[in-house]
């Protein structure tokens, strides 16, 4: 197929029709007759006519022009610059979020499962297993619903280039991490209709889903008017869930069990994807918080002490009530009150960084080995599957 150009709309005129006689019968055949007259010759159509820009009167004819928008007129929200003009940034540190992502690039196939599918059919107890299958299931479908937040009520909502292409990123790195759960249940051989319904047959797993449904289910809506200083706060309330406690302590605490198993040399290959994971969560979590503190300054808007006590009071029962289930029956060095006293000390933690007051005074760091797999810039994995190099967990700086 040739290329095409832009003048590949001004199609040639089609040809006159002719209309054919009959061929002559053979008993006039030998019957002169007279020459047909020749048939006019047909005008040709008129050139097509080219549609020309619109100009302004009085500016020499050139095409009309907009104003030049400053750099001033970028907002996270509600700004009124042209959401095409990358630069110059006034988030620049939302561009320099995106290099880091990109510097981090991975895929699941990199890592192999030979090993993992050994442990899991020979090594691991019937507790291991339950505990490695349901965070499975409650993490493929966590990354979807974070993929589809981004896409669909976030980025929409954002109003300067430079933090939508960090989200662009972010799209695809949580496609990415659902695609590396599926290498894993595949590797392994597990049921996937068993696995992928387990969020909805599963009290404890549906519960958080449903809590993060119900927590994003306004700001999803593509007719949400953010100049409503209300339905502002109910944004800022939901994107805090999201980033802060969906991504910053659910996912970096959900990760844990696997790590367990992972320092006792079982399930090596599938911790080690979850590593890569964690840090890009990381780097979610640290670029939502970021985003939060900027949008709270730019519309001197400040979270309700009691909705934010309610985030807080939800997300610990249903994490909870989690643990419970996944951690029935403790593994060697874990369960079910580690896990919950780690989601305490960690919310803490995304508190500080937001500078808003800690949710639970006193919880300790009960699993201090957990920050490692978020913070080495060079390891050797712990159970020297390959060395890695990693450039952004451990070189972010928590402003």
């Amino acid at each position: 197929m040739s290329a095409l150009s832009f003048d590949d709309w001004e199609l040639p005129s089609p040809p006159p029709s002719r209309t054919l006689s009959p061929p002559p019968s053979p008993s006039s055949a030998a019957t002169p007759t007279a020459a047909p007259a020749r048939p006019a010759t047909p005008t040709p159509p008129a050139a097509a006519s080219i549609p020309v820009a619109p100009t302004l009167a009085g500016n020499g004819g050139a095409n009309p022009a907009l104003a030049a928008v400053s750099v001033g007129d970028k907002r996270i929200v509600n700004g009124k610059g042209d959401i095409n003009q990358l630069a110059p940034f006034k988030y620049a540190w939302a561009w320099e979020f995106f290099l880091k992502a990109n510097r981090n690039h991975w895929t699941p196939l990199e890592i192999s499962m030979a090993q993992d599918v050994h442990d899991y059919h020979h090594r691991l107890s019937q507790s291991e297993r339950h505990v490695f299958e349901n965070v499975l299931a409650y993490l493929t479908t966590s990354d979807i619903l974070a993929m589809r937040n981004i896409g669909l009520a976030v980025m929409e909502k954002m109003s300067a280039p430079e933090l939508q292409i960090y989200q662009a990123r972010q799209v695809y790195e949580e496609a990415l991490h659902t695609w590396t759960y599926q290498h894993c249940i595949e590797s392994i051989g597990l049921d996937q209709q068993d696995i992928y319904n387990r969020y909805r047959v599963v009290p404890e797993i549906h519960g958080k889903i449903a809590l993060a449904n119900r927590r994003l289910e306004k700001v999803l809506r593509s007719d949400f008017d953010l100049t409503d200083r209300a339905n502002l706060h109910e944004f800022a309330l939901s994107y805090f869930f999201f980033a802060v406690i969906f991504e910053g302590c659910w996912f970096y605490n959900g990760f844990t069990p696997i790590f367990a198993l992972q320092r006792r040399g079982l399930m090596k290959g599938a911790a080690e994807q979850l590593q890569y994971i964690m840090r890009d969560e990381v780097m979610h979590c640290a670029f939502g918080i970021r985003v939060i503190r900027e949008l709270l300054a730019e519309e001197k808007l400040t979270l309700d002490p009691a909705a934010l006590r309610l985030l807080w009071d939800e997300a610990e029962a249903a994490e909870s009530a989690y643990a419970g289930y996944i951690l029935r029956e403790p593994i060697l060095g874990y369960n079910a009150e580690l896990h919950v006293q780690q989601f305490r000390f960690i919310a803490n933690r995304r508190a500080r960084q937001l500078g808003i007051a800690e949710p639970f005074p006193g919880a300790e760091n009960v699993l201090p080995w957990l920050d490692e797999q978020a913070n080495l810039r060079k390891e050797k994995n712990f159970f020297e599957t390959r060395v890695t190099e990693y450039q952004t967990g451990g070189a972010l700086a928590w402003e």
